[in-house]
């Protein structure tokens, strides 16, 4: 879901440089947004998985409707994948992410992770539609593909000594032209098109991997109160978090074997 991702952490407080490459600290902030990460990414695997397998079946006396490619879905799969109801689960993450970047600074460090756990179970319902174009062992393949990438871009970006902004904006730029043109290509459905806006969307979400790896070192403060600095790594973590679905799905399409 590239469109979520323009909007995230614009928390209300200032992002302040501390130089801190050995400290304490910063080390323990960053291991607290990669574990708020990850266990997002659980959630969302979790609830994607849970939710096909209720919305599918291998008994066609339990079917209610099929798919072209065969695969019968339940009385909760037609709902779920074949009504208008689809579209709540589309819009809510978006919803959250929009509350989350415009209220976290109003907002309690408890209501903001439970607003993130909210996010990631109903993306993973929204994303448990991919199952059902694409083979799990297809899947789990690209996931940590992903992963090592993911792992290898954000250690650049929180290592590295080159100041990234420049990049982060270029990449900013080409991400809302990006989400213009799939816009568009709702309407064309070109192959070409998905083929260029995927190979486009991996190099984006690539680079603001590191830039925003780099963004959220810079915004640790190690005079920051306790409440702050939980919503720094909880918004922080949501930034990841998008950058590693986004780059996901976008790798899927060139790694991904159909059903």
């Amino acid at each position: 879901m590239a469109e979520l991702r323009n909007v995230q952490s614009q928390a209300g407080y200032g992002a302040r440089t501390y130089d801190a490459s050995i400290d304490q600290g910063l080390r323990a902030y960053m291991v607290r947004v990669y574990n708020l990460m990850a266990l997002a990414l659980g959630i969302t695997a979790l609830f994607a998985a849970g939710t096909v397998l209720l919305a599918t079946t291998n008994n066609p006396a339990a079917a209610a409707a099929s798919l072209p490619n065969g695969t019968m879905l339940t009385g909760l799969g037609t709902v779920i994948y074949g009504s208008p109801l689809r579209w709540v689960f589309f819009l809510a993450p978006l919803a959250i992410v929009f509350f989350m970047s415009f209220r976290i600074d109003r907002i309690q460090p408890g209501t903001a992770q439970m607003a993130f756990w909210a996010f990631a179970a109903l993306l993973g319902i929204s994303l448990s539609s991919i199952f059902l174009v694409y083979t799990s062992a297809s899947i789990v393949q690209t996931f940590f593909i992903t992963a090592t990438a993911f792992g290898a871009l954000s250690l650049y970006g929180y290592t590295t000594k080159r100041d990234l902004t420049a990049m982060g904006s270029f990449l900013f730029i080409g991400l809302v032209g990006l989400i213009l043109v799939m816009i568009v290509n709702l309407f064309l459905a070109s192959p070409a098109l998905q083929f260029a806006i995927s190979a486009i969307g991996v190099l984006i979400f690539a680079g603001l991997t590191a830039y925003d790896t780099q963004k959220i070192k810079e915004m640790y403060y190690e005079g920051d109160g306790t409440a702050v600095a939980e919503k720094k790594a909880i918004m922080g973590a949501l930034a990841l978090y998008l950058d590693f679905i986004n780059m996901f799905q976008f790798l899927l399409y060139f790694l991904g074997q159909r059903e």
